[in-house]
């Protein structure tokens, strides 16, 4: 049976069965089925599968492609979203809640109105969603959620100039510390190292693995290192040029190559040079 991945507001994406073998590519419109009555979104890619994927949830099934009145509609809702978002914020303001109000979503057929916010702490808005309800007729839901996935809702670019990664391929937040900032030899300057949400940035993930590996080929920073001038500490290390910077205790810095670290450290280990 075949998988899409599909894509609704604010980068929301799941993952949907196709059950009938509907003609469905990237980039089409579909209705699919949600957890309560119809919703509308956008095919992302088709899943090959090769074994029973590992999700949370059971897919849910494709209904049918889109029609240009299902697409006239989705325009609709949007507007009809904007409209709550600003009333929704009114109320906020009149009941001094201390929550921040992000987006709203309408689910395609009407039945359910989604407000997302973020809050430093936990929130009672009952008074809140009774009177969302009383308004709208439609049943509310608030949603809390926190600052990176604020910014996957919100989108835009990063400093890298190519748009938010939380809003094209990731799917689920790690968590990022700044260790992994010092493992890269990275200036610890909360301005260059924070996304646009204002946490650290998803990419410094990405190389974590290759660093990992690659400092386990050199002497710690900091550590004792002796060579044919003395012993002298490591003061740093290029993971690049591959060498290391050793500082002897007249202050003399003397660069040492990987390739010699490799060769003194098997000698030390009784191994022939090749």
């Amino acid at each position: 049976m075949e998988l899409y991945l599909v894509e609704f507001k604010g980068s929301r994406k799941l993952y949907f069965l196709n059950p009938d073998d509907l003609s469905v590519k990237s980039g089409d419109y579909v209705i699919v089925q949600a957890e309560r009555g119809e919703d509308l979104g956008k095919v992302v890619k088709k899943i090959e599968i090769t074994e029973p994927p590992d999700l949370m949830e059971k897919p849910l099934n494709i209904l049918r492609p889109s029609t240009p009145e299902d697409l006239i509609r989705m325009k609709e809702n949007q507007e009809r979203g904007e409209k709550a978002l600003e009333e929704c914020e009114r109320l906020i303001q009149e009941r001094n809640l201390e929550m921040k109000l992000v987006d709203v979503e309408y689910q395609f057929d009407g039945s359910k109105l989604t407000f997302f916010f973020t809050a430093e702490k936990r929130i009672d808005f009952r008074e809140l969603v009774k009177e969302l309800a009383s308004i709208y007729r439609t049943r509310i839901e608030l949603r809390q959620i926190g600052v990176r996935d604020e910014a996957r809702r919100l989108g835009g670019y990063g400093c890298c100039g190519l748009k938010l990664c939380c809003t094209t391929f990731i799917r689920e937040f790690s968590p990022i510390t700044t260790q992994i900032a010092k493992e890269q030899n990275l200036a610890l300057n909360p301005v260059k190292l924070s996304g646009n949400c204002g946490r650290l940035l998803c990419c410094l993930l990405y190389e974590k693995d290759f660093y990992e590996k690659t400092l386990e080929l050199y002497p710690e920073v900091g550590s004792k290192y002796k060579t044919d001038k003395g012993e002298g500490v490591v003061e740093k290390i290029n993971l690049f040029k591959e060498y290391i910077v050793v500082k002897h205790e007249e202050g003399e810095e003397e660069k040492i190559a990987l390739a010699e670290i490799k060769k003194r450290r098997r000698k030390s280990k009784g191994v022939p040079s090749i």
